[in-house]
């Protein structure tokens, strides 16, 4: 259980948040979201005793034991990939340590031999027996094979350090848990294993994340940091974002009555927690919504991108044809061959694959921006394309304004530009700043904005929600829900893939599986699981 009394957090005469009073309870995993820059992850750092409060003070149970997830991952470098998580729990790790020089020495005394003695009892209390098998069962089930669990830190690559670092947090059931971005650089397999672990997990969650499928399968309260406020409420990420545009909704309906308001909110509420009873996270000790209040919910202040793609063509029956493509990468990985498929008027299809190098390179190559080794494509008549790449840093070396530079991807004066730009909430005085100095979501917004200008009736995006706040994600997915052109993405975001897609095509260096089905059907697909080990047994 953690406590937080009358918290604030000011830098200079910033106020993020102030006059906060929560108590976050056993049993309960809490999803912290905000728009970038409101102090989500400050707000951890503050809990986890990193950073200094402006006022009030953080609290934990008597003997209550917390665990954060690192994002140094140089820090353990020295150190094997065992040892590193077994000094997740650093109580334990120090008494483990003691033992070996005690038990070294080459002259044991009458006090060496009681303390062992108080140390073996100890050791024994906090399960020490069985924490190496328990911390190489976590690594392994994060996917960090039984190989490299000797390995030192440093010959890791950064995504199986990202690993560790999680195996780390997780070792020893914390009392309290705090995860700053744990699904970054996880692949879908490792973040179900995730949410299975923390759905049951018995002790405290608090967690930061924009994957909004996650945040619904392990959440059973939502934390909201909104105009300096800090607002908790009963349910997940999909409750509060329904039940808030709700209420807005309600809100700008003045002619309705409050009775009937009433009666609309409770049959939402009623509806939500039929639906909630069948999620994993929903156990006996864990049941959302049950205190949940009418006058709980509330409209949400947060401004939301108008990202809106209108085709200026009907496609035609031709989209794009691919015969034999291959591509090796610049380090010999075949990263994809024999890739052939027809794209037919209507598909979204998300591309998958183990190395998400694969999924760049076809995007580039079908961009024309790179030659595959071999195999063709060619694009129908019909078709316009406006392609969002993994990499935008080139569109920005230059010192040009916001307005100068959408200008250069389309035609049209400057009103109309700004009126582009205001959709993606740049207003005012902002769209005189230099690109340049754009943060990375304010570049992505700018880059939606420029294939918003193209028209074009088949969008091809490399990993769209990389920098992008919840609310510009949330915004992106519904109106590709509803886009009237092709869709061909890569994509981390499971929420995301499932709502769009309605078509898989898998990439892997012994060939490629192609499917007519939505992402849910195809990940929990046995048969698909056994093609996809013989095609990689196969290359």
């Amino acid at each position: 259980m953690i406590t937080v009394n009358n918290l604030s957090v000011q830098f200079g005469k910033r106020v993020l948040f102030k006059d906060v009073n929560l108590k976050f309870n056993n049993g309960n995993c809490y999803g912290i979201i905000g728009a970038n820059g409101t102090g989500k992850s400050t707000l951890l750092k503050v809990i986890a005793g990193e950073i200094d409060s402006t006022t009030g003070n953080v609290e934990m149970g008597p003997g209550e034991r917390m665990s954060v997830l690192s994002q140094d991952h140089f820090k353990w470098d020295a150190y094997t990939v065992l040892d590193t998580v077994l000094m997740g729990h650093s109580v334990l790790w120090e008494i483990m340590k003691e033992r070996e020089e005690l038990y070294a020495k080459s002259e044991f005394t009458d006090e060496d031999g009681m303390r062992a003695s108080e140390l073996e009892e100890r050791f024994a209390e906090l399960d020490g027996w069985n924490a190496e098998a328990d911390a190489a069962a976590l690594l392994s089930g994060l996917g960090v094979k039984e190989d490299k669990h000797g390995l030192m830190m440093r010959d890791l690559s950064g995504k199986e350090k990202v690993r560790v670092m999680l195996a780390q947090a997780l070792f020893g059931n914390p009392d309290n848990l705090l995860l700053d971005e744990p699904t970054n650089d996880l692949d879908m397999e490792t973040v179900m294993w995730l949410e299975d672990y923390l759905a049951e997990f018995d002790h405290t969650v608090l967690v930061v994340s924009h994957d909004r499928h996650f945040l619904d399968a392990v959440c059973t309260h939502t934390v909201d940091i909104d105009f300096g406020k800090v607002s908790l409420y009963a349910g997940n990420y999909s409750f509060w974002y329904e039940s808030s545009q709700l209420a807005l909704r309600q809100r700008q309906n003045q002619k309705a009555k409050a009775e009937e308001k009433r009666k609309e909110l409770e049959e939402f509420i009623r509806r939500f927690s039929a639906n909630v009873a069948k999620s994993k996270q929903t156990t006996s000790r864990k049941k959302m919504l049950e205190k949940l209040n009418v006058d709980d919910i509330q409209p949400s202040s947060r401004r939301y991108p108008g990202i809106i793609f209108t085709p200026d063509r009907e496609p035609g029956n031709r989209i794009l044809q691919v015969e034999g493509l291959a591509k090796t990468a610049d380090d010999g990985t075949v990263l994809f061959k024999d890739v052939s498929f027809n794209v037919e008027k209507g598909d979204k299809i998300v591309f998958l694959s183990h190395d998400p190098r694969a999924m760049t390179a076809l995007f580039e190559i079908i961009n024309g921006n790179a030659q595959a080794d071999a195999g063709s494509f060619e694009w129908g008549v019909t078709i316009t394309t406006a392609y969002l790449p993994l990499d935008n840093t080139k569109f920005f070396d230059c010192d040009k304004n916001l307005v100068e530079w959408l200008s250069q991807f389309g035609e049209g004066n400057e009103v109309y530009m700004k009126s582009f730009l205001g959709r993606m909430l740049f207003s005012g005085e902002e769209v005189m700043k230099k690109v340049n100095v754009l943060s990375g979501g304010e570049k992505m917004r700018c880059m939606i904005a420029r294939m918003q200008l193209r028209g074009a009736n088949c969008l091809i995006l490399d990993t769209p929600t990389n920098h992008l706040d919840l609310e510009s994600i949330q915004a992106f997915n519904n109106n590709l829900k509803t886009y009237r052109g092709n869709i061909l993405f890569a994509s981390h975001d499971h929420e995301f893939i499932q709502t769009v897609a309605n078509r898989v095509i898998e990439l892997t260096p012994g060939g490629t599986i192609d499917k007519l089905m939505t992402y849910d059907d195809y990940i929990s697909s046995d048969s698909i699981r056994a093609m996809r080990e013989r095609l990689y047994a196969k290359a």
